[in-house]
């Protein structure tokens, strides 16, 4: 599990449109407790993606400091520690099936043959895709393709599962099954996640805490703890209501000066 530290992170994207320079995230500074569930929500191009993409290494072209249990994150990768990283789409491999796609994760880390063998079996179980294991992803829905990188991410037992918008390409009985289904995996593992989105209802219905993102210049305006008991209903008044009241603190328009 993980800790995480970011401390005046701050990111300009430069191009042939913006030769001075477009800035995605302005001075953010956020804390993400040991086996927290948290959710970045805020309008497109408000830096979100950009602060998973510099946790996972991805993106080492920024200002400020980052830290997962107290130890520097690295600019020239992410060093020692296990990230898991579920994208919008699954970005599965299309030419090896499902199990394979598993497996080749787990090569990624290390993984031994034998334990890869176990991890694959049991995470296909648990997201109910046994049956499928050797079919390919073109075979599959989209809501199976999204439970396969789930399990992915899951089988490197990371100490930090990052989330881009998972389910919003999904139609929404689907996506609420799998919201179910990730929260029963997240409880039973307990690692720590930071899952972005533009949803307030999904972000109310799995976070522990939302932070809430400005237009670009991304910076954090609102910090909301979720205190809705688990497991969440989705006829629940409580979570609606909160829902509604996390809508207004997006859409509001800042005041100047």
């Amino acid at each position: 599990m993980a800790a995480i530290t970011l401390q005046g992170l701050s990111k300009t994207y430069r191009s042939h449109a913006h030769p001075r320079g477009l800035v995605a995230l302005d001075d953010v500074s956020v804390s993400v407790a040991d086996r927290e569930f948290l959710c970045l929500l805020g309008p497109s191009g408000c830096g979100k993606t950009t602060v998973l993409n510099v946790l996972a290494g991805l993106d080492r072209d920024y200002r400020g400091d980052v830290a997962i249990d107290g130890r520097p994150l690295p600019k020239n990768g992410v060093g020692p520690f296990r990230i898991g990283y579920v994208f919008q789409e699954p970005r599965l491999l299309p030419w090896l099936t499902v199990r394979r796609n598993l497996h080749f994760a787990l090569e990624s880390f290390g993984v031994p043959r034998e334990e890869r063998e176990a991890r694959v079996r049991t995470w296909l179980r648990r997201v109910g895709l046994a049956e499928f294991a050797e079919a390919h992803p073109h075979e599959l829905s989209g809501g199976m393709q999204q439970r396969a990188a789930i399990a992915r991410a899951f089988a490197v037992e990371p100490q930090l599962l990052l989330m881009d918008e998972p389910f919003s390409g999904l139609d929404e009985l689907t996506a609420r099954g799998l919201r179910e289904q990730l929260l029963a995996l997240w409880q039973e593992t307990r690692r720590t996640v930071i899952f972005v989105t533009h949803n307030c209802f999904e972000a109310c219905f799995v976070a522990d805490r939302i932070l809430v993102l400005s237009a670009r210049p991304g910076r954090v305006r609102h910090e909301v703890r979720v205190d809705l008991p688990r497991p969440r209903s989705y006829d629940s008044a409580q979570l609606f209501e909160l829902s509604v009241a996390v809508t207004r603190l997006v859409t509001e328009v800042p005041e100047e000066g």
